[in-house]
């Protein structure tokens, strides 16, 4: 259940508008949204007070867009690092769901120009929506998850499930890649052993779906399904990888190898809603 909502406002992109649709989901139009704008702390004293006014205004305008009541929403404006201080506000919050724009930067060329989305996708343990400064964002319905044995995958469809359960009209995208198949090879899930459990699931709760079945490499067959069934939300299981040891650092494995959901995150034309398994 998403009750507490983080949005990291930077005042670009199309997040501020990805997230009043959010709030049009009756499973999550009661919670509470933390509008947060950082302002850095590494500058002089007379550029610090025409940050802090830019700053505020801006706050004031995201909150006056969201169009929620004042009890709803609280502005939050910080001084210091915005990677550090998204994640760490959103421990402070025990947010259910940290919102950001993402520029959609490769891996290495994210850590070469500082990504905030990039730092917080490997540090937070919060699931996470990134919206992509250049992609168009519309009113939920068409929600794609990607559907595999993982408890991380149990997760996505749990959250999917919650989304789309109370929207009219709306359609769950089940979807299973298995990279054993031809490439490009789709077909129908509805025999499909793994999309088996989610199918039922989703009858169960009487929500409409479609479910596909496809060979290939994951993650370029995940992001061409979600453009070619003009999905208006992906949601990835993204299981925290990390030792309890390394939690401080950045996790190599992610940022320089083939994780898949580094690379949905990266390449989905649309918002992308990574899950997290819930914390012990």
């Amino acid at each position: 259940m998403i009750k507490k909502i983080l949005f990291a406002d930077s005042g670009t992109g199309q997040s501020e508008e990805m997230l009043k649709f959010l709030m049009e989901i009756p499973s999550i139009k009661d919670a509470h949204v933390t509008v947060l704008h950082v302002v850095p702390s590494r500058i002089n004293s007379e550029e610090m007070a025409d940050k802090l006014k830019t700053g505020g205004e801006m706050l004031a305008k995201a909150v006056a867009f969201l169009g929620l009541p004042p009890e709803q929403v609280s502005p939050m404006l910080q001084q210091g690092d915005p990677k550090d201080l998204v994640c760490r506000v959103a421990e402070e919050l025990q947010a259910d769901l940290i919102v950001m724009g993402s520029r959609g930067l490769k891996r290495l060329q994210s850590i070469l120009e500082n990504s905030v989305s990039q730092y917080v996708f490997q540090l937070s343990s919060r699931p996470m929506l990134l919206v992509k400064d250049d992609i168009y964002v519309k009113r939920i319905n068409r929600v794609m998850v990607a559907i595999d044995k993982s408890d991380a995958s149990k997760e996505a469809l749990k959250v999917a499930l919650s989304l789309t359960g109370n929207i009219k009209g709306s359609q769950l995208i089940l979807t299973h890649v298995d990279a054993k198949r031809k490439a490009d090879e789709v077909s129908s899930g509805e025999g499909d052993e793994v999309l088996a459990g989610a199918i039922a699931e989703a009858k169960k709760m009487g929500v409409g779906y479609k479910a596909i079945s496809a060979g290939g490499s994951a993650g370029p067959t995940i992001c061409r399904l979600a453009e070619e069934n003009n999905a208006d939300l992906l949601l990835l299981g993204s299981p925290d990888r990390r030792p309890s040891v390394a939690k401080g650092l950045p996790d190599l494995d992610r940022l320089l190898g083939s994780s898949l959901s580094d690379y949905v995150r990266v390449y989905a034309n649309c918002p992308v809603l990574l899950t997290r398994l819930p914390s012990a």
